[in-house]
């Protein structure tokens, strides 16, 4: 495995890994690898010739009172991981080698990342568009794979990718979940155990408003029995309940007639959780 710590490394092994046509499969991560990540890289594996990830603390998707510093981070354990699923090279920057001390160039969705998450982490969505942009002109891959759990990620490269005609294939991956419901995430490890042992409280709402939207049940019951669902974890601080056009994110009638996504953003201390799953509303008969 080629281990590049700077963009002339990284675009050398980009050449020798495509050379013949082989395929190229980029996984972008922030490192702390879990089992969600390993199944990005596996799919990769399966589906492309030679894969590329990247470990790269992103600091400007952070805001100025976000956990930037206390990101979770373990290189030697990545790496180890990375190795075993016979990754080809992988992309370790420092922030100065990603960024020119006068750079000012972004890249934004500028409807799309305003909305949902976008709306709590002004700014987020913008260093999110700019970095994988950048990693997408330094590895050129064929497909780029991402989590479903960040719904709205996935949307916002989707969208960057067509209006700006990046010549990538985008896959959006299952979110892998413990037993327990609670989506695989970095930031888990975060938690206090008991906040640990009511998180999965969220995958319980989730599944309520599913079950309520396929039932026949409007939004607004919908969103009632999410919160419902999310009332006995007292140490659960609800920053948004969204149902959204499973596209396009849009805003939709209390009785949507196409798939939607229930996307929810709940506190526990001050770590931020996400998730999201995905419900076809029964339609009058």
């Amino acid at each position: 495995m080629r281990i590049c710590r700077t963009k002339a490394e990284l675009r050398a092994a980009r050449t020798d890994l495509g050379l013949r046509g082989a395929r190229i499969g980029l996984v972008p991560t922030m490192g702390y690898l879990h089992d969600g990540h390993l199944s990005l890289i596996r799919a990769a594996r399966a589906e492309t010739d030679r894969v590329i990830a990247t470990i790269f603390v992103n600091p400007t998707q952070f805001g100025p009172t976000e956990d930037l510093a206390s990101y979770p981070r373990d290189t030697d354990r990545d790496l180890a991981l990375l190795r075993a699923e016979n990754v080809d090279a992988v992309f370790l920057p420092e922030p100065g080698e990603m960024y020119a001390e006068d750079a000012e160039t972004v890249v934004e969705t500028t409807e799309l990342a305003g909305v949902l998450i976008g709306a709590l982490r002004p700014g987020h969505f913008r260093g999110v568009a700019t970095v994988v942009t950048k990693l997408f002109n330094l590895t050129r891959p064929d497909r780029a794979y991402f989590g479903q759990k960040d719904y709205q990620q996935l949307c916002v490269i989707r969208r960057m990718v067509r209006d700006l005609d990046i010549g990538v294939e985008v896959r959006g991956m299952p979110t892998r979940r413990e037993c327990d419901g609670l989506a695989l995430s970095s930031r888990n490890v975060r938690l206090t155990a008991a906040a640990r042992a009511q998180a999965p409280a969220l995958y319980r709402a989730l599944l309520a408003g599913q079950a309520a939207l396929e039932a026949g049940r409007g939004v607004a019951a919908a969103q009632d029995a999410i919160r419902a669902a999310l009332a006995d974890a007292d140490l659960a601080l609800v920053r948004s309940v969204d149902i959204r056009d499973a596209q396009s994110l849009a805003q939709v009638p209390d009785r949507p007639d196409a798939p939607v996504v229930i996307l929810l953003a709940v506190a526990f201390g001050d770590v931020l959780l996400i998730d999201n799953l995905v419900a076809t509303p029964k339609r009058p008969a």
